[in-house]
Formats: C-alpha cells, structure tokens, sequence
C-alpha cells in the first residue's frame, strides 16, 4: 500500500530537502527515521525540492510499505526519530499510482518580509528583515505583471535545470501585518529560485533601486535585469494541491493563521 504525509520543517539547518551526499538534508532525516520503524530502507517521494535554508508548512511526501499501523503510530514513530525542526502532521492512505510531484496540479509559496528599523530578534530565522521604507502600495500593483502564463527566464537561478521557463502564476498577492509583509504566490511549478528573485525584484523596485517594470524584466528574459534573489529564511513552502478526487487536504490556506501573527 502507499501511504501519503504532509511534513512541517523550519529549514534553517540543513541543506534542501532532497537527499546530498555529506550534508544534513529534509529527505535523509525522513528516510533515516523511517528506516528505524520499518527496518527497511524506505525512498520516499516528495512534492516539492525546497532549498537549503527554505521552510515548509505542508511539504508532502510518500512511500510504498506493507507494514499496518494506525495513523496515530506513523506519525508517532516517524516523529520520535525526527529532530525537533521536522514533524509529520498528518498522514493519509492513498492509491498506489499517487506521486507527490507529478499528482499534484499546483503549489503555493508565501515569502515573509519583516519591514522595521528594529531587528525581528525571535523570527530572525523566519523571516527577511528589512530596514528601508518599502513602497507597498507599488509594490501590489507590480506584482499583478507576474500573473498568468509567462516566461520565468529572468526570475531562475543560473543552476536552474528546467526545460521549460514557462509557468502559470495562478494567484499572487501581498497583505501586512503590523511590521509583516507576506507574498503568497500560486502556481502550477516553480523554477529554481524563482520566488525568491521575484520577491528581491519587488523590494528593489520598492526602494527605487529598480527603475524597470516588473513586465519589462519578463519581457528581456534576462537574469541580470532582475533584482537580487532575496534570502531563503523568509521563504515558506505552504504545499501542493491535488484533485478533489485524491481527498488530501494538504496546502495551509494562509500563514497568518497557521502562525497567529
């Protein structure tokens, strides 16, 4: 049988999701606590690759076993072997054909910006500090340039290996709170790095560092026109979507309330 399971993970500490040789990764402390509950060496699937330093609310991830437990054992044996940064949340039984990339029709990022001339001292972790006045309300009204199916070139990162630069922002917006400004983007798939450029291109355009529009950087397909690529401890993988036929409910709807801030 395959069972499915979303995963929470503040990824300060390790180097990605996905397994590297030498260096602490998301996937190889998954596996390893899954090994000492199965005595089996278990490859798991996985939606999303997140890179180092990128968190997770509902990354979500399966793997093939015969072994019968309830839910409540799953989650308790694999977080008992997990360290205190990564916990399995959930757990669901799903059809043998389901695959936690290629099931799923869409993802949803949210970037946390705490804007402050003070330091985010207990969320330095979670989130990117800057000091400079930002532009909010340019800031909306350049984001909106991204929606729809466009050409990402000038927002992957050099390493990106993707064939296609071509993806479908499906919903984009920015909404504060207090000091906090969160960028929450959805999409069919995601280039290497591309949320993390889109946001450090907004900032710059909203201190003025950036005089082009966000639609004439789409438009020149070149990522020395973009901004820089803004730090990965602000960013949150808040999970796929699958159709409404698999019943997995998996992608946190808002990182306000999962946080209470």
């Amino acid at each position: 049988m395959r069972l499915a399971f979303t995963l929470e993970y503040d990824g300060t500490d390790f180097s990605g999701f996905q397994s590297q040789k030498d260096v602490p990764t998301i996937q190889d402390s998954v596996e390893d606590a899954l090994k000492k509950i199965t005595n089996k060496n278990t490859r798991i699937n996985y939606s999303g690759r997140t890179d180092a330093g990128v968190h997770a609310l509902s990354q979500v991830c399966d793997f093939e076993t015969n072994i019968k437990r309830s839910n409540k054992e799953w989650i308790n044996g694999i977080n008992s072997n997990l360290p205190s940064t990564i916990s399995v949340k959930d757990i669901f039984k799903v059809p043998n054909s389901f695959n936690s990339r290629f099931s799923a029709i869409e993802r949803k990022y949210s970037y946390v910006i705490y804007n402050s001339k003070n330091k985010p001292l207990f969320l330095e972790r979670n989130s990117y500090w800057v000091r400079n006045s930002l532009d909010i309300d340019l800031m909306k009204k350049q984001l909106q340039s991204f929606k729809g199916e466009k050409d990402f070139s000038s927002f992957r990162s050099s390493n990106c290996n993707s064939k296609n630069p071509t993806k479908t922002v499906k919903e984009i917006n920015l909404t504060t709170f207090n000091e906090f400004i969160i960028i929450t983007i959805i999409a069919n798939a995601f280039l290497q790095n591309m949320v993390r450029i889109m946001v450090g291109t907004l900032i710059d355009i909203a201190k003025n560092e950036n005089n082009m529009s966000i639609q004439d950087i789409l438009d020149k397909k070149d990522r020395k026109i973009a901004g820089k690529t803004a730090p990965a401890c602000g960013l949150f993988f808040l999970g796929p979507k699958y159709t409404d036929e698999l019943q997995l409910n998996t992608c946190e709807e808002n990182i306000f309330d999962r946080y209470k801030i």
